[in-house]
């Protein structure tokens, strides 16, 4: 995959992708007789780690303004970030598994984009590892205030960069896929 497609350095999906999405736009979906409990399970899904993210990211700013203890933010952050790593892990294995495979094949004009989706996941496993690092970093500093700060800020700074990204992901990933089972239905996907 050429680097203007990679996760990192990716702004939209490519035009050629969102063909789809033309026919059907993000602002029509709820509208759609096609929008299904499926298509809202799903994006519940990505609303969730957006969420995730939120209150991360909302605990480490009131900790590196001394506005929250350090007890309160290891556990909330103990909290927040296993449901996060865990729920994401489990709903990329579950869409390269069984959603993608049903759905490459719907429409040919689209098909790369499943390829992009894969590399995502790959990509996304390399950051959600340093972000469970730098998350182990800062719990582990909860008894040393001045430690706390710092890697507080280090936490903070890679939870800015995981956001980012993640949210380019899950766009992307929704511009894709909801116009395909629009077009295409959800019966087959179960």
């Amino acid at each position: 995959m050429n680097d203007e497609l990679a996760l990192i350095s990716r702004e939209k999906l490519p035009d050629a992708l969102q063909v789809l999405l033309a026919e059907y736009p993000r602002e029509g979906w709820e509208k759609d007789p096609g929008f299904d409990g499926l298509i809202r399970f799903w994006l519940d899904r990505h609303l969730m780690f957006r969420r995730l993210m939120k209150e991360m990211s909302g605990a480490t700013d009131l900790l590196l303004d001394r506005k929250m203890a350090p007890d309160q933010f290891g556990a909330t952050l103990s909290r927040y970030g296993g449901m996060f790593v865990n729920g994401l892990h489990e709903h990329h294995t579950i869409e390269d598994t069984y959603y993608f495979p049903k759905l490459i094949h719907k429409d040919k004009r689209i098909s790369k984009g499943f390829d992009i989706l894969d590399a995502d996941h790959h990509a996304l496993d390399e950051f959600l590892a340093s972000f469970v690092t730098s998350a182990n970093g800062v719990l582990q500093a909860t008894g040393d205030r001045a430690k706390l700060q710092d890697q507080g800020g280090v936490f903070q700074t890679e939870l800015t960069r995981l956001e980012k990204l993640l949210n380019r992901h899950l766009v992307d990933e929704e511009e894709l896929i909801v116009p395909v089972i629009l077009r295409y239905g959800s019966r087959e996907l179960g």
